[in-house]
């Protein structure tokens, strides 16, 4: 939160460092606001590092905050099943536990921050200073008032913070990165190779026979987890939605209109002017070259090449009001007659003349064309005002009282949604895609944790609605026998052969161009397809290789044959070439390496001087205590 931290995290060392440390504070007091961060702690101690404990209080502190945040992060609700899968749990008391560690390391050896340092940080903060920039002490203490702080509670989590950062670069500052370390990654990202390439499609397997009875069976009894029908559930699902529920025809046109004139922008297009701009040190000189444009002594684009401007870097483009960043630049193009010359205008960035050179008159959709959709759009804000919330909590009445979903759809006026089956992924047993489920990434996984009879709770969908559902019935997993998959199984039978038979048939190529054969003369008795591909990266599509295929190149030796699936077929191919630019130690492109590992290897010790502050202090974990404070099981 403070500008020290923010200043560190814009340094490699900092991003690092906040990276694998930084509190929840600053990710809780920027993004959800202070007053949860600070709360009264309780008294029963979740995990204990060296002499350090860590209460219940803290990690369900620590626990929302995350949860919040990744909330945000992923526009959705996160049921607690959800967030468990995620390893948020371990997350948070991962990074409790770190902090912890790190604040006793820096209790043992003294290392504290001055009074000084912190009075300065929170002085330079950007929240606590007014419209003039300067720090406004009624401000910082009104923030504090309003999250519950005092003034000694936050100093002492700043402190706390800037000594974990003194720390950590006191550990990793600036490492050396060895040139050897330089090299190798230079040769691995810029070595580029040349293959001669030989294509086997599946046709070259020749003509595969049908199975035999018990070939068939071999394959069905090896492959059996291939032929499993998924789990299927019976849904019923009652979704409310704003939009639902709004009632677009008891909106007047009265209301309607008055919507449309104050906001006439909305339903058309914006004018657009084409732009032209020359800036200048002061007032005085635009001044000067305006007069000598006005009196035809020197043209708009001469001045413009005066002051050092091709006739490319005159133009800002053809732009609406809005979409101009300086006010003062809009206002004043936007008043302009075309091919005028402004007067100078004072933008953000210094003085500029301006002339526009061609207009694109704006629009507006005549009311009647737009009135039905500012109707649904008045109709939508009077339910989310109110209406909404009326319906939902009758719903969740209705539910409390064990009403069946249909009954109350039924009471509601609302349609439920019953799907016969669905499997997780939301096909139907057939594989075809179930229409109409809502949020299918929320509501199957919490489907598919429920039991028929279950209490289940309500879902939040992306546009604001709620879904309540009830699993109906319950068609477990199971194996299907061999005879309602015969035409299955013959299917991936035949797959394999042709597999098994190109492996087959790519070893024996492989084997006579490692002893020499011309890969011409391989290909032409084949009667497979050459060609010649240069200029091969790592990691990096060409000609139609597959990774796969790329990948094999690369662990190949120069002159050396091998082979790799391509698609449906496989490939055979000799490495005829590999080259390496030389390495040049001190060249920008070797400085930007030596960033990006510098990086790397302050993040590897970092990690492993946490690790080792753990293990000497010591972490001792009450997984009875934990459970209890996420509220069920860890």
């Amino acid at each position: 939160m403070l500008q020290s931290i923010r200043s560190a995290s814009q340094h490699w060392l900092g991003k690092v460092v906040l990276s694998v440390i930084f509190t929840f504070l600053i990710a809780g007091v920027a993004i959800f606001g202070v007053e949860e961060f600070f709360r009264g702690g309780s008294s029963t101690t979740v995990a204990t590092v060296g002499k350090t404990p860590i209460s219940a209080e803290e990690v369900r502190t620590a626990y929302q905050n995350q949860l919040q945040r990744y909330q945000a992060q992923l526009k959705r609700t996160l049921t607690p099943d959800q967030a468990r899968a995620m390893g948020l749990e371990r997350q948070v008391l991962a990074q409790l536990i770190t902090e912890a560690a790190l604040d006793q390391k820096t209790r043992d050896l003294g290392l504290a921050v001055s009074d000084a340092a912190v009075l300065r940080a929170i002085q330079e903060e950007p929240s606590f200073k007014n419209a003039n920039g300067s720090f406004d002490r009624t401000l910082f203490f009104q923030t504090l008032q309003r999250a519950g702080l005092n003034e000694a509670m936050f100093v002492r989590e700043q402190r706390s913070v800037i000594a974990r950062l003194q720390l950590a670069d006191a550990i990793v500052a600036d490492p050396p990165v060895p040139q050897a370390m330089r090299e190798a990654v230079h040769r691995y990202s810029l070595e580029r190779r040349d293959a001669a390439v030989l294509t086997l499609a599946p046709s070259a397997a020749g003509e595969i026979p049908a199975p035999t009875d018990d070939e068939l069976k071999a394959y069905y009894d090896n492959n059996k987890a291939s032929f499993r029908a998924p789990e299927y559930r019976s849904l019923n699902l009652l979704v409310l939605e704003p939009a639902a529920l709004a009632k677009p025809d008891e909106v007047s046109d009265e209301e309607a209109r008055k919507v449309y004139d104050a906001n006439q922008s909305r339903f058309g297009k914006a004018e657009r002017r084409t732009i032209q701009q020359i800036s200048f040190p002061d007032e005085a000189a635009a001044s000067e070259a305006r007069a000598k444009i006005e009196s035809g002594q020197t043209p708009f684009e001469a001045v413009a090449a005066e002051r050092g401007l091709d006739p490319k870097q005159l133009d800002l483009g053809t732009l609406s009001k809005a979409e101009l960043f300086d006010p003062a630049i809009g206002n004043a193009a936007f008043a302009l007659e075309q091919g005028k010359v402004s007067e100078p205008v004072k933008g953000r960035f210094g003085t500029v003349l301006l002339r526009v050179t061609a207009i694109e008159p704006g629009t507006v959709k005549p009311f009647d064309e737009v009135k039905d959709e500012i109707r649904r759009e008045i109709a939508l804000r009077r339910v989310r005002e109110g209406g909404f919330d009326k319906v939902q909590d009758a719903i969740e009445d209705a539910r409390s009282a064990a009403k069946p979903l249909a009954e109350i759809a039924k009471e509601q006026g609302l349609t439920l949604l019953s799907i016969p089956a669905v499997d997780a992924q939301g096909n139907d047993p057939s594989g075809q895609p179930v229409a109409g489920i809502p949020d299918k990434e929320t509501t199957l996984p919490a489907a598919f944790r429920a039991d028929v009879g279950n209490d289940t709770e309500v879902l939040r969908t992306k546009t604001g609605g709620a879904i309540w559902y009830d699993v109906v019935k319950i068609d477990p997993s199971h194996e299907k026998p061999l005879a309602e998959v015969r035409d299955e199984a013959v299917k991936g039978w035949t797959r394999a052969e042709i597999e098994k038979r190109l492996v087959a048939k790519s070893k024996e190529l492989t084997e006579r161009l490692d002893k020499g054969e011309a890969i011409e003369t391989v290909a032409q008795e084949a009667g497979l397809p050459l060609k010649t591909v240069t200029d091969i990266a790592r990691n990096q599509n060409k000609d139609d290789l597959s990774s796969d295929i790329i990948e094999r190149i690369f662990t190949t030796p120069v002159g050396k044959a091998a082979s790799a699936p391509s698609g449906e077929g496989r490939a055979v191919f000799k490495v005829t070439a590999a080259t390496v630019p030389a390495f040049v130690p001190g060249t920008p492109s070797d400085g930007q390496l030596v960033n990006s590992l510098r990086t790397a290897l302050a993040d590897d010790m970092l990690g492993e001087f946490i690790a080792e502050v753990q293990k000497s202090a010591g972490v001792n974990v009450n997984q009875t205590a934990l459970r209890r404070a996420f509220g069920g099981e860890y």
